[in-house]
């Protein structure tokens, strides 16, 4: 039990610490390169914090269970919006740029039909993982030329001293140092969670909690606590562009690399039907209402650049549905 609780603390304590690390990294690289944080937080903070998902499903597909790709990916997907963005709004409104809302939502959106397209037969064969890893590339590639065009576009237009303000100056922004905090910072992320999921199942079993209601609180959280710290150290530091990105760069990874990669290793088939019936349309609905909730801030933020979001309304709303989805597995799993 004392080794258990030691572990919470240290879990906990190298957790936000290791964030801050991460977010730190995450932002100087973008400074070094001239990217746009947002870019940074969907390549590198969302696929980065998407590892242990794509670890746990390619290990599935390895064992002959490649179903759990689906609820694993899927169930990161619904924790990443509902829980992630909700807490990250609680702390700090979450504005989303009008370039995620005109193109990097929708995309995420049309990845997500096109996931619900392919399983109508209930089954993810090999040629649909390998179609979902090719959109995968098509989507990566589109936005690192969309990236490389906005940046000519900046040089262009913008004076010297306006890009420096905004992007950073790559002269006052150490590149090695920035990559050493951003690795060190994912490393220890993934390394806190789960050293915290650890003592809190063991202290948890010690205290006669049920398995079934550990794993709906602890474990489902604890898999998503790096992309819930590294989006809160984010919000704390006014990167809301790195917050979004996140969430929509790790959905995308999970939609369309862990489940293609596992379904290539091991075609999934008859996928589990409480799936098909409701962490899909659950994890559909809560992409739509995204992009919907988004637009509040519109009339309000259009002097600003024309931001969209939503404030702590829509955290908890959210956060509700999140609880709701919750409630709901522990009823059809009792």
């Amino acid at each position: 039990m004392i080794l258990s609780i030691a572990a919470i603390v240290v879990g906990l304590v190298l957790l936000v610490w290791s964030a801050d690390w991460f977010v730190d990294g995450a932002v100087g690289v973008a400074h070094f390169f001239g990217m746009s944080t947002f870019l940074i937080g969907m390549v590198i903070v969302g696929f980065g914090t998407s590892a242990p998902e794509m670890v746990v499903s390619v290990l599935s597909a390895l064992n002959n269970t490649p179903q759990l790709a689906l609820g694993n990916a899927y169930g990161s997907n619904i924790a990443n919006i509902a829980l992630i963005l909700g807490v990250t709004a609680l702390i700090i409104p979450v504005v989303v740029q009008k370039q995620a809302m005109s193109r990097d939502i929708p995309i995420l959106i049309a990845m997500t039909v096109l996931t619900v397209f392919l399983l109508i037969d209930g089954n993810v064969s090999r040629m649909d993982g390998i179609v979902l890893l090719l959109a995968f590339v098509a989507i990566m590639a589109f936005n690192i030329m969309s990236e490389l065009r906005q940046k000519r576009k900046r040089k262009k237009t913008a004076a010297a001293d306006d890009l420096d303000s905004e992007y950073g100056s790559a002269e006052k922004v150490s590149i090695v140092s920035s990559s050493l905090l951003l690795l060190m910072g994912l490393l220890l992320l993934i390394v806190s969670s789960r050293m915290l999921v650890w003592g809190a199942v063991n202290v948890a079993q010690a205290l006669g909690v049920s398995d079934l209601l550990i794993g709906l609180t602890i474990v489902a959280v604890g898999t998503s606590l790096p992309e819930l710290a590294s989006s809160i150290a984010a919000a704390r530091r006014g990167e809301n562009d790195l917050a979004v990105g996140n969430v929509i760069g790790s959905n995308i990874f999970n939609t369309l690399v862990v489940v293609g990669l596992a379904s290539v290793i091991a075609p999934i088939q008859a996928a589990d039907p409480e799936v098909m019936s409701r962490d899909v349309p659950i994890m559909s609905a809560l992409t739509l209402l995204l992009f919907l909730m988004s637009f509040p801030f519109l009339k309000r933020k259009r002097k600003k650049g024309g931001q969209f979001g939503f404030g702590r309304i829509g955290g908890a709303l959210l956060l509700s549905l999140y609880v709701a989805y919750l409630v709901l597995l522990g009823i059809q799993a009792a």
